[in-house]
């Protein structure tokens, strides 16, 4: 199974009591993630991240299909990292790190993914035609609304 790591690191104009309490909830994942992805939360507990939270989704990677997406979070460190993984979906391994860090200016977000797909051979020519490009385009996207909401204040 080939591991791929995909890294983005985002400068936020904000305190770090202001990006834990939107990034600690699992409601504004909707605010920061694609339309195209068909990204819908199916079931979770209403709460802040907590460690053991399961979160249901549905999304819709490619051409419309809809797919279940269950993520638990595995670790958290109040206003400092949370970490998920993919209990169920499309990927082979899915471990996603969050980290959160203050700065002079606000602070320093780190996102830290390393995931896998099913298939071996055909998992990576899949990766390197589509989903390597897929990812790059979420982050992109992501990037952008958290400007959006933080920086343009």
């Amino acid at each position: 199974m080939k591991v791929y790591k995909k890294e983005t690191v985002q400068h936020v104009n904000a305190s770090i009591e202001e990006c834990w309490e939107f990034f600690s909830s699992p409601r504004n994942l909707q605010k920061i993630t694609p339309q195209t992805m068909g990204f819908q939360i199916t079931d979770f507990d209403g709460k802040n991240m907590y460690a053991g939270q399961i979160i249901q989704y549905k999304v819709s990677p490619f051409l419309g299909i809809k797919l279940p997406w269950v993520t638990e979070i595995t670790m958290v460190k109040e206003q400092s990292y949370f970490v998920d993984i993919q209990l169920f979906g499309p990927y082979a391994l899915w471990h996603h790190k969050h980290f959160f860090e203050p700065t002079e200016n606000g602070v320093k977000m780190t996102d830290l993914v390393h995931y896998a797909l099913p298939l071996g051979f055909i998992g990576r020519i899949v990766n390197a035609l589509i989903v390597k490009n897929k990812l790059k385009g979420i982050f992109e996207y992501r990037v952008k609304k958290v400007n959006e909401i933080f920086n343009s204040k």
